[in-house]
């Protein structure tokens, strides 16, 4: 198995208004999806991020308070995830519901 990082982007949508029903939904369709490939073994850590943070820039270690964002985009969330191949981990990250609110996600191997 090959270790990779899946980062989650999405849209800075935790100010977005969604029903009762909408993010009932949603977070019950990540807690089935991340149960599913937890019992299979390849999810091996990760978590949602908060939106408190800071960059450190430059050659004098400079330090803000403040998270990266590209237009309204974040990074959410990551995972660390257990996969035979790119491809695979691919397929893996393909089906879970990032994409519900608009988000997507960057696997990458480490």
């Amino acid at each position: 198995m090959k270790n990779f990082l899946v980062l989650f982007r999405e849209p800075e949508g935790r100010n977005d208004v969604h029903t009762d029903v909408e993010i009932t939904n949603h977070q019950q369709a990540w807690q089935q999806w991340m149960e599913k490939y937890m019992a299979e073994g390849k999810i091996a850590g990760g978590n949602s991020l908060t939106l408190q943070g800071k960059i450190i820039k430059g050659p004098d270690g400079h330090i803000s308070d403040s998270i990266h964002y590209v237009g309204t985009e974040i990074v959410g969330g990551f995972l660390l995830l257990k996969a035979g191949s790119l491809d695979e981990a691919a397929h893996i990250v393909s089906s879970c519901p990032v994409y519900q609110f608009g988000g997507y996600a960057e696997v990458r191997e480490y």
